[in-house]
């Protein structure tokens, strides 16, 4: 092939000018980027070779090499992995294919703090070369191809690069960055190796570089003509516990999540049983942006025997815990397994258990500490993924009873962090529910009229303002033998907690108030199922409960709101005989329909509900006040 000229996708070209122009505050990151690039192509080396041994050609011990030419002012990364052919050169570092680019430039250009972790996020960190260079020349050459077919690939980043066929004989790829004025810094053995010790000391490949010593004559470094291995070639999770340090916990999973913050919490264990295997998992400290894709694979990734199988190996783990990072590496999975195998097989469904179980006990460990920070990093770890571990509790009833133990709610007492265990404790003698609320905010919640009988008795009540706690609730009706049981939904019976002076009370004024019932029943006869008096109002006039058994109204908006049918039912409301407005009714004959509809109004309000004609009932509350 003939040198020729071509341009950059227009996606690239925006990632090119970020990088060169933002990526300032780690700079060093460029050579994490690209000796995992070197690592990555000959995993797929050693993959593709499992069906070709002959891909190997005659060099099958696989291998990263680093040097650099201070004259020259270039570093050159090699590996001897799978390499790339002419057409692959230009699909690969000519275009994105990833759908993720548009965020990363997003994020970058909204805050270029946490720039230099982004990069490798989004399958962009080749072209984190043009951090320190402005020249990389890339030649490669794919495994099981003659020599003539070789390439060259060379852009300075500006928009356009060049392609051209080149004579290689050695399979894999040499990537040369001609380092910009100003970043001799990295033209030094020194520093090279201290950049691959603190991010790529973990890879299982040998990484090698020429060795120097001090001429003492000369009175300076002299490069040798041998190669040294200046990491541990040893995967992190392979080492035993004692090996490694918590810095090197902490520096593997930045590698494998591109998170700048250290991770929450860590296991690292070795499994022997039915089924062998090592797991390292990490729980995150921060949510990811796309944590609520549902779809999105997770983020463990698998190795067979320390071959390295697949990324986001969504059959690991169950969709609840998608936030969690990490390797599994198994010892009787087969090397060519694939997605749907990995579906079907035993030995699969015994290593996503155990991950599963080991997890919780992570978060329990967490959670149950008496310890203050320990406290302080569960309450933090509850803010960002507790919402998606909720999802658990419908979906996997073999830990159903582990999973409620670790969620925590706000309450009538406490804004957050408040258990069912906690609630339990301080329930009042004779109270047999644990009683809750869901709404859309807490505000809401807190304000609610249905909380009012519970509020003047110091009962305390659950306050679920989270979209997902409606369709968990409908897996969970019990807690240690506790009903749940919503104040918004049937009429209030608080039992041995309600005495008997208030029952007969309550009994009085619903009787001698009945026939204002009736009238209200047939005025709102379009609008509510029934009209009852309530002895759950303090300060409320009226307000919307359900039936036990109908959705309730904030379940019913939320489907609204997805663009879903929810099913057609009226609310019940209910009134206080004693409130002042209520009482208008009675003596009110000519505004008794107007009052009706604004009662029912503001109850509708009140609970976040939305009114179907809010000008009648500007009209309504008009007439009123200039009656």
């Amino acid at each position: 092939m003939d040198k020729q000229t071509l341009s950059f996708q227009a996606e690239v070209q925006q990632i090119l000018h970020l990088v060169t122009h933002s990526l300032y505050s780690n700079k060093e990151i460029f050579l994490r980027e690209l000796v995992s690039n070197a690592s990555d192509a000959c995993d797929k080396l050693r993959f593709e070779a499992l069906d070709n041994n002959a891909l190997y050609e005659d060099a099958p011990n696989l291998e990263v090499r680093v040097t650099y030419d201070a004259e020259a002012k270039t570093i050159t990364i090699r590996d001897n992995g799978i390499g790339m052919s002419a057409d692959e050169a230009v699909a690969h570092l000519g275009t994105i294919a990833k759908s993720g680019t548009r965020e990363f430039m997003s994020k970058l250009q909204g805050d270029q703090k946490k720039d230099a972790n982004l990069i490798g996020q989004f399958g962009v960190g080749f072209y984190s070369g043009f951090i320190v260079a402005d020249r990389i020349t890339v030649e490669s050459r794919r495994a099981g191809l003659p020599p003539d077919q070789g390439v060259r690939w060379s852009s300075d980043g500006s928009g356009q690069f060049e392609v051209e066929s080149i004579d290689r004989p050695e399979r894999g790829t040499d990537v040369i960055l001609h380092l910009r004025d100003g970043e001799e810094e990295f033209l030094s053995s020194w520093r090279l190796k201290s950049i691959i010790g603190k991010y790529s000391d973990h890879i299982s490949l040998p990484i090698l570089m020429k060795k120097e010593e001090w001429d003492a004559e000369a009175s300076k470094q002299v490069v040798k003509d041998e190669w040294e291995t200046v990491n541990k070639a040893a995967a992190l999770w392979a080492r035993a516990k004692s090996e490694v340090t918590d810095a090197e916990y902490r520096e593997f999973y930045k590698q494998i999540s591109y998170d700048q913050e250290a991770p929450l919490a860590y296991t690292h264990n070795r499994v022997e049983g039915r089924s062998e295997y090592t797991q390292l998992l990490y729980v995150p400290a921060k949510a990811p942006f796309d944590l609520w894709n549902r779809d999105k694979r997770g983020g463990v990734k698998l190795y067979v025997k320390r071959v390295f199988i697949m990324d986001d190996a969504e059959a690991l783990m169950p969709v609840y815990l998608r936030f969690v990072k990490g390797v599994i590496d198994s010892a009787d999975l087969p090397l060519n397994v694939s997605r749907e195998l990995l579906q079907e097989s035993r030995d699969v469904k015994a290593i996503r258990e155990g991950s599963t179980k080991r997890v919780l006990s992570m978060l329990e460990s967490v959670a149950n500490s008496e310890d203050a920070g320990e406290k302080e990093k569960y309450a933090s770890f509850w803010k960002e993924f507790g919402a998606v571990l909720k999802e658990g509790v419908g979906e996997d009833h073999a830990n159903q009873e582990r999973l409620v133990k670790l969620l925590r709610f706000a309450s009538t007492q406490a804004d957050e962090g408040v258990s069912f265990a906690d609630y339990i404790g301080r329930m009042k003698e004779g109270q047999e529910a644990i009683y809750y609320i869901t709404a859309d905010t807490l505000a809401a919640a807190k304000n609610s009229p249905q909380l009012e009988i519970f509020r003047k008795k110091g009962i305390e009540v659950l306050l679920l303002t989270d979209r997902v706690d409606e369709w968990m609730l409908s897996h969970l009706y019990e807690v240690e033998g506790k009903p749940l049981q919503s104040v918004a939904k049937g009429a209030v019976d608080l039992g041995k907690l309600q005495d008997e002076e208030e029952k007969k009370k309550a009994e009085e004024a619903a009787e001698s108030f009945k026939p204002v019932l009736e009238r209200l029943k047939a005025t709102l006869k379009d609008r509510a199922k029934d009209v009852r008096a309530t002895s759950r109002l303090v300060d409320s006039p009226a307000c919307i409960v359900v039936e036990d058994g109908d959705m309730s109204a904030h379940l019913a908006r939320m489907l609204k709101q997805a663009g879903q049918q929810a099913p057609k039912t009226q609310p019940i409301l209910e009134v206080n005989p004693e409130h002042a407005l209520v009482k208008r009714l009675e003596g009110d004959e000519a505004r008794f329909d107007d009052l009706a509809h604004l009662l029912f109004d503001q109850a509708l309000l009140a609970e976040g509900g939305q009114l179907e004609n809010p000008a009648e009932h500007v009209q309504r509350v008009t007439r009123l006040l200039t009656a």
